[in-house]
């Protein structure tokens, strides 16, 4: 319980921080990004992995390279050895730029650039996606 506590306070302190450079980003223009950038690669159902990338159910918080359901990168497993769990600031930087996070990653995703984009998607995965 208090690892969630502590998830939904840095969602609301990420969200806060950058609320005041980036307009508020919508349910729908997170759902938008996730079907135009992720949907061909994850799902975001419980055990909805797909062969090129594992489900983002429960993304924000859970072990990096945790779903056992998929097989993960080498740059993955050591992105994990380094960092605990996804946090939505490392979320952040990782769809920003994957390979500056992973180096060596196999995400096909090149970055999102749009900071109001990346924090809608966020936003979305955490409300939609059985994020805390």
């Amino acid at each position: 319980m208090r690892l969630h506590f502590g998830l939904a306070a840095a969602v609301a302190a990420a969200v806060a921080a950058c609320g005041a450079r980036y307009p508020a980003p919508s349910t729908a223009q997170g759902e938008h990004v996730y079907r135009q950038q992720c949907f061909s690669c994850h799902a975001v159902e419980a055990g909805g992995s797909t062969p090129a990338g594992p489900t983002l159910h429960g993304i924000i918080g859970r072990p990096i390279a945790g779903d056992p359901g998929f097989d993960y990168s080498p740059a993955l497993r050591r992105l994990a050895e380094r960092r605990r769990r996804w946090t939505p600031q490392l979320l952040d930087r990782f769809i920003t730029d994957p390979e500056s996070v992973a180096p060596g990653t196999e995400m096909g995703l090149l970055g999102i650039e749009d900071p109001t984009e990346r924090r809608a998607l966020i936003e979305w995965l955490r409300r939609s996606a059985g994020s805390p």
